[in-house]
């Protein structure tokens, strides 16, 4: 039987609507990924600009508000953790996000001194 993520350590990041994060949270749970770091993030995609109005002054909102997730996996296939998040954020819509996978060199806990998928 082979390793999941080919015996290393992978960073599964995604950048998702703010109002699908806790259904994020919950199919990554299910999925036993180990943990994950948050940040509120602004950025532009495929997603249109929006057009707006403030005291008779029209401006365009170009920088959506979105979520970025970051899960670093070694004991579980990088694979089940993208489809759990696609599963949790997906709306259909337009700007319902994007997952990246890379791989990570190294990885070394502070406390323990642990190295590589162990310090994971």
């Amino acid at each position: 039987m082979s390793e999941p993520n080919d015996g290393g350590i992978k960073l599964v990041m995604a950048y998702i609507r703010p109002d699908k994060l806790s259904d994020v949270k919950k199919a990554l749970a299910e999925v036993g990924a180990p943990s994950i770091s948050v940040t509120n993030v602004s950025g532009r995609g495929s997603q249109p600009a929006k057009k707006g109005q403030w005291r008779g002054e029209e401006y365009t909102v170009d920088l959506h508000q979105k979520v970025k997730v970051e899960c670093i996996v070694a004991d579980i296939p990088a694979e089940t953790v993208v489809e759990a998040i696609v599963e949790g954020a997906s709306t259909g819509q337009p700007g319902d996000g994007k997952v990246f996978v890379l791989p990570v060199e190294e990885a070394v806990q502070i406390r323990t001194g642990l190295e590589g998928t162990e310090a994971v």
